[in-house]
């Protein structure tokens, strides 16, 4: 009954992937009861443009793409915490479209630029998932998981569309790992750590207050 699935492509099965990951993001945005006030969209713009520009601050810079910055995803983390996951998908999505255009150089297929860019970017807004754990640590948490959805992203997108690039001996899904690992785990706990100052968790409160 299965046995049409065994031959799929890769790039079908990114495709596939693609299309899961977009039906999610567009649920969370259709589930948010969020009013898109004027305040709202505002702080929305301001937080693409300050993720934007610290995006451009590369402290290191991966050969296929990726990079460490000084946490240029805690911006939409927060926006996320402050509003909410269906909001923070879409201001993520935004995000990821101002990447894409930044390195469209590395695109190799559309659909790769759609999971690597659109689509990764978008599930930072999962951070807003844990805007209802105590204050102490909801944001820490939140970059956590929204650095999470987009990993599960760009791991899928490495192992479908840059296989080639895996060491001799080693599986395609173990080299996309450790490739988006080397990038994106330091990343992310530049991103909690950051959220630990006391300045960053009310800047996010006063954020959250301010709809």
């Amino acid at each position: 009954m299965f046995k049409k699935f065994a031959e799929f492509s890769p790039v079908m099965w990114g495709i596939l992937a693609a299309l899961v990951v977009l039906g999610a993001v567009l649920y969370l945005m259709k589930k948010s009861n969020t009013k898109w006030t004027s305040r709202l969209i505002a702080n929305a713009a301001l937080t693409i443009a300050l993720a934007t520009v610290l995006s451009y601050i590369r402290l290191y810079r991966m050969p296929q793409g990726g990079s460490i910055t000084p946490a240029s995803m805690l911006p939409i983390f927060m926006f996320a915490y402050a509003y909410g996951a269906g909001p923070g998908c879409f201001v993520g999505l935004v995000f990821g479209f101002m990447q894409w255009l930044q390195d469209a150089f590395y695109m190799v297929t559309p659909v790769e630029g759609i999971m690597d860019y659109l689509l990764a970017y978008a599930l930072l807004g999962l951070a807003g998932l844990a805007r209802k754990l105590p204050e102490q640590y909801a944001l820490q948490v939140g970059c956590v998981i929204g650095a999470l959805g987009r990993a599960i992203c760009a791991i899928v997108a490495g192992f479908v569309f840059f296989a080639e690039y895996a060491p001799e001996g080693q599986a395609p899904l173990v080299y996309s790992m450790v490739y988006n690992g080397l990038y994106l785990i330091p990343e992310t706990i530049i991103c909690v750590i950051i959220a630990c100052f006391p300045q960053i968790r009310r800047a996010a409160k006063r954020l959250s207050l301010a709809k």
